[in-house]
Protein backbone atom coordinates (compact mmCIF):
# COMPACT_ATOMS: atom_id res chain seq x y z
CA UNK A 1 0.00 0.00 0.00
CA UNK A 2 1.55 3.09 -1.03
CA UNK A 3 2.25 5.38 1.84
CA UNK A 4 -0.49 8.28 1.10
CA UNK A 5 -2.84 5.73 1.35
CA UNK A 6 -1.84 4.51 4.64
CA UNK A 7 -2.37 8.05 5.75
CA UNK A 8 -5.12 8.49 4.79
CA UNK A 9 -7.25 5.12 5.08
CA UNK A 10 -9.99 5.82 7.36
CA UNK A 11 -10.93 4.12 10.62
CA UNK A 12 -14.14 2.37 10.92
CA UNK A 13 -13.87 -0.81 12.83
CA UNK A 14 -13.41 -1.24 16.97
CA UNK A 15 -11.82 -4.11 18.45
CA UNK A 16 -12.42 -5.13 21.97
CA UNK A 17 -10.57 -7.94 23.80
CA UNK A 18 -13.18 -9.24 26.27
CA UNK A 19 -11.54 -12.58 26.92
CA UNK A 20 -9.38 -12.82 30.18
CA UNK A 21 -10.22 -14.51 32.68
CA UNK A 22 -11.27 -11.68 35.51
CA UNK A 23 -9.58 -13.18 38.37
CA UNK A 24 -9.39 -9.99 40.69
CA UNK A 25 -12.81 -10.14 41.06
CA UNK A 26 -13.54 -13.55 41.84
CA UNK A 27 -15.82 -15.19 43.03
CA UNK A 28 -17.90 -12.83 41.27
CA UNK A 29 -16.45 -13.30 37.75
CA UNK A 30 -16.82 -17.14 38.35
CA UNK A 31 -19.99 -17.29 36.06
CA UNK A 32 -20.14 -13.39 35.28
CA UNK A 33 -17.73 -11.86 32.61
CA UNK A 34 -15.44 -9.26 34.40
CA UNK A 35 -16.86 -7.04 31.61
CA UNK A 36 -20.52 -7.17 32.58
CA UNK A 37 -19.88 -6.01 35.64
CA UNK A 38 -22.19 -3.27 36.04
CA UNK A 39 -21.31 0.68 36.39
CA UNK A 40 -24.60 1.80 38.36
CA UNK A 41 -26.81 0.19 36.19
CA UNK A 42 -24.81 -0.82 32.55
CA UNK A 43 -22.16 -3.16 32.30
CA UNK A 44 -19.05 -1.78 31.98
CA UNK A 45 -18.84 -2.98 28.27
CA UNK A 46 -21.61 -0.92 27.18
CA UNK A 47 -19.53 2.26 28.20
CA UNK A 48 -16.73 0.76 25.96
CA UNK A 49 -19.25 0.27 22.76
CA UNK A 50 -20.82 3.87 23.29
CA UNK A 51 -17.52 5.48 23.36
CA UNK A 52 -16.43 3.85 19.75
CA UNK A 53 -20.61 4.80 18.55
CA UNK A 54 -19.27 7.97 19.09
CA UNK A 55 -16.29 8.34 17.23
CA UNK A 56 -17.86 6.74 14.40
CA UNK A 57 -16.86 3.29 14.95
CA UNK A 58 -20.16 1.19 14.40
CA UNK A 59 -18.41 -1.96 13.59
CA UNK A 60 -17.39 -3.46 16.69
CA UNK A 61 -15.22 -6.96 17.13
CA UNK A 62 -15.31 -8.47 20.53
CA UNK A 63 -12.53 -10.87 21.08
CA UNK A 64 -14.16 -13.22 23.49
CA UNK A 65 -13.63 -16.71 25.45
CA UNK A 66 -15.69 -19.26 26.91
CA UNK A 67 -18.46 -18.24 29.97
CA UNK A 68 -18.13 -15.05 27.70
CA UNK A 69 -21.86 -15.86 26.47
CA UNK A 70 -23.91 -12.79 28.35
CA UNK A 71 -21.65 -10.43 26.84
CA UNK A 72 -23.21 -11.57 23.49
CA UNK A 73 -26.56 -11.75 24.69
CA UNK A 74 -26.53 -7.89 26.43
CA UNK A 75 -25.77 -6.75 22.86
CA UNK A 76 -29.10 -9.07 21.45
CA UNK A 77 -32.91 -8.64 21.34
CA UNK A 78 -34.08 -9.95 24.62
CA UNK A 79 -38.09 -10.11 23.18
CA UNK A 80 -39.68 -11.87 26.32
CA UNK A 81 -38.16 -9.02 28.32
CA UNK A 82 -39.11 -6.17 26.13
CA UNK A 83 -42.83 -7.61 25.69
CA UNK A 84 -43.15 -8.03 29.62
CA UNK A 85 -42.14 -4.06 29.96
CA UNK A 86 -44.32 -3.26 27.02
CA UNK A 87 -47.65 -4.53 28.47
CA UNK A 88 -46.40 -2.70 31.58
CA UNK A 89 -46.19 0.55 29.36
CA UNK A 90 -42.45 0.97 31.08
CA UNK A 91 -41.42 2.64 28.18
CA UNK A 92 -37.83 4.02 29.86
CA UNK A 93 -36.83 0.38 30.74
CA UNK A 94 -37.95 -0.60 27.42
CA UNK A 95 -35.97 2.03 26.09
CA UNK A 96 -33.17 0.99 27.89
CA UNK A 97 -32.76 -2.51 26.87
CA UNK A 98 -33.12 -1.79 23.33
CA UNK A 99 -30.56 0.74 23.66
CA UNK A 100 -27.76 -2.23 24.13
CA UNK A 101 -28.82 -4.18 21.07
CA UNK A 102 -28.82 -1.02 18.71
CA UNK A 103 -25.84 0.40 19.05
CA UNK A 104 -23.83 -0.44 16.73
CA UNK A 105 -23.13 -4.37 14.12
CA UNK A 106 -21.45 -6.15 17.04
CA UNK A 107 -19.45 -8.97 15.69
CA UNK A 108 -17.56 -11.76 18.02
CA UNK A 109 -14.82 -14.64 17.63
CA UNK A 110 -13.37 -16.24 20.45
CA UNK A 111 -9.68 -16.22 21.09
CA UNK A 112 -9.40 -19.82 22.80
CA UNK A 113 -6.57 -19.79 24.96
CA UNK A 114 -5.92 -16.84 26.82
CA UNK A 115 -2.13 -15.92 24.93
CA UNK A 116 -1.99 -12.24 25.57
CA UNK A 117 -3.21 -8.96 24.80
CA UNK A 118 -0.95 -9.01 20.95
CA UNK A 119 -3.03 -12.59 20.39
CA UNK A 120 -6.63 -11.36 20.82
CA UNK A 121 -5.98 -8.57 18.54
CA UNK A 122 -4.77 -11.08 16.02
CA UNK A 123 -7.13 -12.77 16.46
CA UNK A 124 -9.63 -10.05 14.69
CA UNK A 125 -7.26 -9.94 12.02
CA UNK A 126 -9.65 -12.07 9.16
CA UNK A 127 -12.65 -9.48 10.47
CA UNK A 128 -10.21 -5.70 9.76
CA UNK A 129 -8.28 -6.88 6.68
CA UNK A 130 -6.29 -4.66 5.46
CA UNK A 131 -7.56 -1.04 7.74
CA UNK A 132 -6.65 0.65 10.50
CA UNK A 133 -8.43 -0.32 13.38
CA UNK A 134 -9.54 0.94 16.98
CA UNK A 135 -8.64 -1.30 19.94
CA UNK A 136 -10.49 -0.59 23.40
CA UNK A 137 -9.42 -2.34 26.14
CA UNK A 138 -12.79 -2.58 28.90
CA UNK A 139 -10.88 -2.02 32.00
CA UNK A 140 -10.31 1.83 31.10
CA UNK A 141 -13.60 4.26 30.68
CA UNK A 142 -13.24 7.50 29.13
CA UNK A 143 -14.85 10.68 30.00
CA UNK A 144 -17.13 11.39 27.68
CA UNK A 145 -16.14 15.10 27.30
CA UNK A 146 -12.79 14.07 26.61
CA UNK A 147 -12.85 12.79 22.85
CA UNK A 148 -9.77 10.57 23.43
CA UNK A 149 -11.02 8.58 20.68
CA UNK A 150 -11.84 10.69 18.52
CA UNK A 151 -8.31 13.27 18.66
CA UNK A 152 -6.25 9.69 18.08
CA UNK A 153 -8.34 8.93 15.35
CA UNK A 154 -7.41 12.77 13.81
CA UNK A 155 -3.80 11.72 14.85
CA UNK A 156 -3.97 8.58 12.44
CA UNK A 157 -5.31 10.51 9.57
CA UNK A 158 -2.60 13.33 9.86
CA UNK A 159 0.42 11.37 10.82
CA UNK A 160 -0.65 7.55 9.34
CA UNK A 161 0.89 4.74 11.31
CA UNK A 162 -0.07 3.52 14.67
CA UNK A 163 -1.71 6.04 17.87
CA UNK A 164 -1.29 4.73 21.41
CA UNK A 165 -2.93 7.02 24.11
CA UNK A 166 -0.30 8.12 26.89
CA UNK A 167 -0.74 9.53 30.45
CA UNK A 168 1.04 10.15 32.87
CA UNK A 169 1.39 7.94 36.23
CA UNK A 170 3.21 8.10 39.34
CA UNK A 171 6.47 6.37 39.68
CA UNK A 172 5.49 3.44 41.49
CA UNK A 173 3.04 2.87 39.02
CA UNK A 174 4.92 2.62 35.71
CA UNK A 175 5.63 -1.31 36.68
CA UNK A 176 1.96 -1.74 35.80
CA UNK A 177 1.88 -0.19 32.09
CA UNK A 178 3.90 -0.06 29.00
CA UNK A 179 5.71 3.07 29.01
CA UNK A 180 6.60 5.02 26.13
CA UNK A 181 9.66 6.81 25.12
CA UNK A 182 8.84 10.27 23.34
CA UNK A 183 9.49 13.15 21.18
CA UNK A 184 7.70 16.37 21.18
CA UNK A 185 6.30 17.05 17.64
CA UNK A 186 4.99 20.63 16.86
CA UNK A 187 1.21 19.42 18.24
CA UNK A 188 1.29 20.22 22.34
CA UNK A 189 -0.37 16.55 22.82
CA UNK A 190 0.99 15.05 20.11
CA UNK A 191 4.22 12.78 20.55
CA UNK A 192 6.73 10.38 18.86
CA UNK A 193 6.95 7.31 20.18
CA UNK A 194 10.17 5.77 19.90
CA UNK A 195 10.24 2.77 21.97
CA UNK A 196 7.87 1.11 24.40
CA UNK A 197 8.40 -1.08 27.22
CA UNK A 198 6.04 -3.49 28.79
CA UNK A 199 5.83 -3.21 32.56
CA UNK A 200 9.24 -2.13 32.96
CA UNK A 201 10.72 -1.39 36.70
CA UNK A 202 10.48 2.04 37.90
CA UNK A 203 14.33 2.52 37.39
CA UNK A 204 14.05 1.47 34.03
CA UNK A 205 11.29 3.10 32.74
CA UNK A 206 11.78 5.60 29.82
CA UNK A 207 9.04 7.93 30.99
CA UNK A 208 6.49 8.05 33.25
CA UNK A 209 4.06 8.46 30.05
CA UNK A 210 2.07 4.86 30.09
CA UNK A 211 0.00 3.30 27.89
CA UNK A 212 -3.60 3.41 28.62
CA UNK A 213 -6.50 1.35 27.09
CA UNK A 214 -6.96 3.27 23.48
CA UNK A 215 -4.91 2.23 20.54
CA UNK A 216 -5.30 3.06 16.88
CA UNK A 217 -3.46 0.05 15.19
CA UNK A 218 -2.24 0.18 11.16
CA UNK A 219 -3.00 -3.27 9.71
CA UNK A 220 0.77 -4.16 9.46
CA UNK A 221 0.63 -4.82 12.92
CA UNK A 222 -1.06 -8.31 12.16
CA UNK A 223 2.00 -9.33 10.18
CA UNK A 224 4.57 -8.04 13.36
CA UNK A 225 2.36 -10.05 15.55
CA UNK A 226 2.74 -13.12 13.51
CA UNK A 227 6.12 -13.28 14.45
CA UNK A 228 6.29 -11.71 18.16
CA UNK A 229 7.50 -14.22 20.38
CA UNK A 230 5.43 -14.72 23.83
CA UNK A 231 6.98 -11.67 26.07
CA UNK A 232 6.56 -10.71 29.32
CA UNK A 233 4.76 -13.36 31.45
CA UNK A 234 4.40 -15.56 28.77
CA UNK A 235 1.76 -14.03 26.77
CA UNK A 236 2.28 -12.07 23.00
CA UNK A 237 1.96 -8.48 23.96
CA UNK A 238 0.88 -5.66 21.39
CA UNK A 239 3.22 -3.29 22.86
CA UNK A 240 6.37 -5.46 21.51
CA UNK A 241 4.67 -5.34 18.01
CA UNK A 242 4.10 -1.37 18.47
CA UNK A 243 7.91 -0.95 19.63
CA UNK A 244 8.78 -2.56 16.29
CA UNK A 245 5.94 -0.84 13.97
CA UNK A 246 7.61 2.65 16.12
CA UNK A 247 11.47 1.83 14.38
CA UNK A 248 9.75 1.48 11.20
CA UNK A 249 8.83 3.70 7.94
CA UNK A 250 5.64 4.56 6.91
CA UNK A 251 5.87 2.52 3.65
CA UNK A 252 6.16 -0.56 6.02
CA UNK A 253 3.11 0.33 8.84
CA UNK A 254 5.23 2.81 11.10
CA UNK A 255 5.30 5.21 12.76
CA UNK A 256 3.76 5.06 16.14
CA UNK A 257 2.72 8.45 17.50
CA UNK A 258 1.24 9.21 20.98
CA UNK A 259 -1.60 11.32 22.03
CA UNK A 260 -0.97 12.67 25.64
CA UNK A 261 -4.12 12.55 27.53
CA UNK A 262 -4.83 14.97 30.40
CA UNK A 263 -8.84 13.84 30.47
CA UNK A 264 -10.92 11.59 33.22
CA UNK A 265 -10.02 7.84 33.03
CA UNK A 266 -11.51 5.71 35.13
CA UNK A 267 -9.97 2.19 35.62
CA UNK A 268 -12.10 -0.97 36.60
CA UNK A 269 -9.75 -3.49 36.35
CA UNK A 270 -8.95 -3.51 40.27
CA UNK A 271 -11.38 -3.76 43.41
CA UNK A 272 -10.59 -0.46 45.02
CA UNK A 273 -10.84 1.55 41.51
CA UNK A 274 -13.69 -0.15 40.60
CA UNK A 275 -15.97 0.99 43.29
CA UNK A 276 -14.33 4.85 42.79
CA UNK A 277 -15.72 4.47 39.19
CA UNK A 278 -18.95 3.53 40.85
CA UNK A 279 -19.79 5.90 43.20
CA UNK A 280 -18.00 9.03 40.96
CA UNK A 281 -20.49 7.70 38.27
CA UNK A 282 -23.40 7.37 40.93
CA UNK A 283 -22.76 11.10 41.69
CA UNK A 284 -22.81 12.49 38.25
CA UNK A 285 -26.17 10.68 37.58
CA UNK A 286 -28.97 13.81 38.21
CA UNK A 287 -31.56 10.78 38.78
CA UNK A 288 -29.42 9.41 41.58
CA UNK A 289 -27.36 12.42 43.21
CA UNK A 290 -29.57 14.22 44.86
CA UNK A 291 -30.82 11.07 47.05
CA UNK A 292 -26.80 9.63 47.10
CA UNK A 293 -24.91 12.35 47.56
CA UNK A 294 -25.67 13.46 50.80
CA UNK A 295 -25.70 9.86 51.92
CA UNK A 296 -22.46 9.59 51.12
CA UNK A 297 -21.49 12.66 52.99
CA UNK A 298 -23.27 11.38 55.99
CA UNK A 299 -21.43 8.54 55.84
CA UNK A 300 -18.14 9.49 55.19
CA UNK A 301 -18.25 11.54 58.12
CA UNK A 302 -19.83 9.43 60.19
CA UNK A 303 -16.76 7.04 59.43
CA UNK A 304 -13.94 9.61 59.45
CA UNK A 305 -11.39 10.07 56.78
CA UNK A 306 -8.82 10.28 58.57
CA UNK A 307 -5.98 12.37 57.68
CA UNK A 308 -4.75 10.19 54.41
CA UNK A 309 -6.79 10.57 51.32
Amino acid sequence: MADSQRAVASVSKAVVPAAGLGTRFLPATKATPKEMLPIVDKPAIQYVVEEAVAAGLDDVLMITGRSKRSIEDHFDRAYELEEALRAKSDTQRLHSIRESSELAQVHYVRQGEPRGLGHAVLCASAHVGDEPFAVLLGDDLIGDSDHLLQRMIEVRETYGGSVVALMEVEPEQVSLYGCAAIEATDEDDVVTVTDLVEKPPADQAPSRWAIIGRYICDPAVFDVLRETPPGRGGEIQLTDALRELAHRKPADGGPVHGVLFRGQRYDTGNKVDYLRTVVEFACDRPDLAEEFLPWLRKFVAERGTGTQE
